[in-house]
Order: C-alpha cells, then sequence, then structure tokens
C-alpha cells in the first residue's frame, strides 16, 4: 500500500510543477485535463499522509508496549493501538476504492433523452414524472439542466425530453439511471381504479466535446424550419428551428427550443455528436471486454432497472435488489440514496477485478 501511495505521490508532484508551467496554461484543454488529474490525485495523498501518520502511531504505540517499563503508559498504548489499527483497516478500505482506475467520462456533462414506452398516456405521463425528478435532484445538486427538444404527451407529460445537465462529475453520477424504468399505479384516465403497468426509457449519453469525437459536417444534412408548439411571434414564423440527419447512421435531431436558429444548431450537434460518440464506446467496450461496462450501469437500453409502485408505495432497483419504501421522496428528487447504493455495487465489483491495483 505503500508503495503505491508513494507512487501516486510521485505523479501528483509532477502534475504539480506542469499545471504552472506557462505553455500548459495556454493550452486549456490540457490544462483542464491535468488539474481534474491534479484534484484526483490529491485526494490520495492527502488521506495517504494520514495512513502514514496512523502507520506511525501503530509503531510507536508496539514500542512502547515492547518497553513495558511503565505500566500506565503501556496500557495507555495499548488503547492507542486497537484505535490505530481500526483506522489504519478503514483507511486502506479507502485507499483501496480510491485507486480503482476512473471512467474518464464519468466527470463530462451529459445529455439525457426520456421516451415514453409501453402504456400509452399514461407512459408520457411518467416520462414526465421521471424528467421532473431528474430536474429536482439536478437543482439540488446545483447543476445546470436545459431542455433541447421536448415532444409532449397528449395527456401531460412527454412523448420524449431531451435535456443537457452540466456541473461537476455528472457522467459518473447519473450514468446510472440509463435503462427502462417501469411504473405500477392507477392511470389518471382508468375509471374502475385498475393498477396499470407502464414504462419510459431514459438514455445518459456522456457529452462529446468536439475533441472526443469529430465530426464529419459533410455527412450531416441541415433542415431549417418554424417551430411548433407554444411560443413567442418570433419562434414560430422564423426558421429557427433545426432538424440535423446524420446520412452514415440515419440519426435525426431536431432543436427547437431557442429563439436563435445557431443556438438550436449549437445544441443539436451537442446532442448528434454525444449520441455518435456513445456508440463508438459502446463499439470499444464491446471489442474490449476488459473495458467493457459493469452490470449495474450497462447502458443496456432494454434491460428493465427500475420499478416505482405507487399502490405499495416502494421503489425496487433490480440490479442490486434494492427496495425502499419511500416513494413519494424518490420521485420528487431524493434519488441519491439509491445511486450510493449503485456506486458501492459498481465499485466493489471493480474493485474484485482491479485486486492487482495494489
Amino acid at each position: 500500500m505503500l508503495e503505491k501511495i508513494q507512487i501516486i505521490k510521485q505523479r501528483f508532484d509532477e502534475v504539480n510543477d506542469l499545471i504552472i508551467q506557462p505553455d500548459i496554461i495556454s493550452d486549456q484543454k490540457r490544462y483542464t485535463k491535468l488539474m481534474k488529474e491534479y484534484k484526483d490525485l490529491k485526494l490520495i495523498v492527502d488521506k495517504g499522509d494520514i495512513y502514514k501518520e496512523a502507520l506511525g502511531n501503530v509503531a510507536e504505540a508496539e514500542e512502547i508496549i515492547a518497553d513495558g517499563s511503565d505500566a500506565e503508559m503501556v496500557e495507555m498504548a495499548k488503547m492507542q493501538l486497537d484505535e490505530a489499527k481500526e483506522t489504519i483497516d478503514k483507511l486502506e478500505e479507502d485507499i483501496r476504492f480510491m485507486l480503482i482506475p476512473k471512467d474518464p467520462d464519468d466527470a463530462k456533462n451529459v445529455v439525457v433523452e426520456v421516451r415514453a414506452g409501453t402504456g400509452g398516456d399514461e407512459a408520457s405521463i411518467f416520462a414526465g414524472d421521471l424528467f421532473r425528478m431528474y430536474s429536482k435532484y439536478c437543482s439540488d445538486k446545483n447543476w445546470r439542466v436545459d431542455v433541447v427538444s421536448q415532444s409532449d404527451g397528449t395527456s401531460g407529460g412527454f412523448k420524449e425530453v431531451i435535456f443537457e445537465v452540466s456541473g461537476d462529475d455528472v457522467y459518473g453520477t447519473l450514468k446510472f439511471e440509463a435503462g427502462v424504468h417501469r411504473v405500477q399505479r392507477v392511470p389518471q384516465t382508468e375509471t374502475q381504479g385498475r393498477v396499470h403497468t407502464s414504462a419510459a426509457t431514459v438514455m445518459v449519453l456522456p457529452e462529446a466535446e468536439e475533441f472526443d469525437y469529430e465530426l464529419d459536417m459533410t455527412e450531416v444534412r441541415i433542415e431549417r424550419t418554424t417551430s411548433t408548439g407554444p411560443g413567442g411571434q418570433s419562434v414560430n414564423t422564423t426558421y429557427s428551428a433545426i432538424k440535423l440527419h446524420h446520412e452514415p447512421t440515419g440519426m435525426i435531431v431536431s432543436c427547437q427550443d431557442q429563439k436563435s436558429s445557431h443556438k438550436n444548431l449549437e445544441k443539436a450537434l451537442k446532442v448528434l455528436r454525444s449520441r455518435l460518440y456513445d456508440l463508438e464506446l459502446a463499439k470499444q467496450q464491446a471489442a474490449d471486454s476488459e473495458k467493457r461496462k459493469s452490470m449495474v450501469s450497462s447502458g443496456d437500453r432494454s434491460a428493465k432497472i427500475r420499478t416505482y409502485n405507487y399502490p405499495q408505495g416502494r421503489v425496487t432497483d433490480h440490479r442490486i435488489g434494492l427496495t425502499l419504501y419511500d416513494l413519494s421522496n424518490i420521485i420528487n428528487g431524493d434519488i441519491q440514496k439509491i445511486i450510493d447504493e449503485l456506486m458501492l455495487a459498481e465499485n466493489t465489483e471493480l474493485l474484485k477485478a482491479n485486486d492487482d491495483v495494489i
């Protein structure tokens, strides 16, 4: 453990020297990447300092006990030894988790796409519930949410809503939400009080910067139209809405949320780039079994990951068998406890696969 901490400390010192070099500071992309590495390494280095201090306390206590000349000091040293050993066990566990290689995409912002699945109008209403749940969660974390496009359901909610989330380590947190979410409840339109099951699909894509995925604009056909739906006069009469057609994949992305055609194009390109980047990631993970996503954050959009059962007031995450009887708070954005359990499960899984790290 000490050897590994020392290697981390050497790299930390290197990065610390690099981030003050003028040529690095002038290269914004490299500087940002190194600053992220600096922050990650500093957490391990600081924890390593506490670990080394605890080892020193053990050595000191063992020395006093071995001497044995002062009975009172020996008794105090035994208490110090027990306390230090307990601290060391906890620190070693923490450091082992911190040494797990991080997914470089975890620090990225995301594009989230929520689509109504089976269940008709009730599925659209549920998609709207999920959007509000994520919006409230993001607000509580001081993350910014920007709607890219939406298609309203006929009885409320959304047939589809696409939005960007910006903040710290957004993808590393929200990636666990990707998959099929199922709801069991009595729909507003149900006259006989029968419980129906509906579903919505959530996609969470790491936002791709231009240097992550180079989009060939000769393969993109841009269609400009007037916006539809509610909005001011300029929204509905000017050619501000954007529809992108990616010819090689047949992928279509629309954006009409902004009054400016330029801003809509920028948002639509960001979504298209992120979708294509996600496709490339999936190919890489399929080709390299060691880099495939864990069973917790598998990214399998056909997998049923969670059920929201209203009659019983419970939420069940099927990946880890977690059931919480706190549906009202969860659907109002209190999903951190679920995410924490999923993170723990994934880290435990990754730790088993990376036992040779230490």
